[in-house]
C-alpha cells in the first residue's frame, strides 16, 4: 500500500486513519506557529459513514497510509422505494445503493442521469452528480419584472424536490443549471 507525508495531504486525498476506517480530506491548512513545531490542521470525513472528523492535527513528517477509492461512471436507473438501481452503461451490470448512500445526490439526479460511483475495496459506497445539471422548474413565487439587475433572489423548487435559490426573474417552467458542488444556480438554459 502507497503513503503520502502529513505535509502533502491536500483536499481529496483519501488514508486509513488510526483503524478506524477510510477517510478523505475535506479542509487543511499548514500551520507554523511562531513557537514549536509546525503541523498540519485538517479535517476528514469518513468516505463510508460520512462521519466528519474535525481540527485533527499531524506531524507534517508522519506517513499516512493511502487508500484507492474506485469511481465508475454508471447511470441512474430507478428506486423502487426502498433501494436506488444504478446500471454500467458498457456492461449493463446493476449496483443497488440504500437511501443514505444516495441521499445528497438525489437533489440533482432524476432517472437515466449519468453519475459516479464510488466504491471502496469493491463496495459501493457513495453516488456523486455530474458537477452542473439542468433541472426544470416546477414551482416558485411569480417572476418580477425589471428585477433583473439586482441580487434578490428567490425559493424555488426543481423537478427533483430540491429546493434552490435563483433569482426574481426566473419563473416556474423555466430549466435552470445549478452547481451540484454548491447547491447554487448558475443559469437559465431555456423553457
Amino acid at each position: 500500500m502507497a503513503s503520502i507525508l502529513a505535509g502533502d495531504i491536500r483536499k481529496g486525498v483519501t488514508f486509513e486513519y488510526n483503524n478506524k476506517g477510510v477517510y478523505t480530506v475535506t479542509d487543511f491548512q499548514h500551520v507554523k506557529p511562531g513557537k514549536g513545531a509546525a503541523f498540519v490542521r485538517a479535517t476528514l470525513k469518513n468516505v463510508v459513514t460520512g462521519q466528519v472528523l474535525s481540527d485533527i492535527t499531524f506531524n507534517p513528517t508522519a506517513k499516512l497510509e493511502t487508500a484507492q477509492v474506485e469511481t465508475r461512471k454508471m447511470t441512474y436507473s430507478y428506486t423502487d422505494g426502498e433501494f436506488y438501481y444504478f446500471m454500467d452503461p458498457e456492461t449493463f451490470e446493476m449496483t443497488t445503493l440504500n437511501y443514505e448512500q444516495v441521499e445528497d445526490a438525489l437533489k440533482y439526479i432524476k432517472e437515466n442521469d449519468p453519475v459516479t460511483i464510488k466504491s471502496l475495496y469493491g463496495k459501493a459506497f457513495s453516488v456523486e452528480p455530474e458537477n452542473f445539471v439542468e433541472l426544470k422548474i416546477i414551482e416558485c413565487e411569480p417572476g418580477v419584472k425589471g428585477n433583473t439587475a439586482t441580487n434578490a433572489m428567490k425559493n424555488a423548487t426543481v423537478e427533483t424536490g430540491a429546493t434552490i435559490q435563483v433569482p426574481m426573474f426566473i419563473e416556474e417552467g423555466e430549466i435552470i443549471r445549478i452547481d451540484t458542488r454548491s447547491g447554487e444556480y448558475m443559469a437559465r438554459v431555456g423553457k
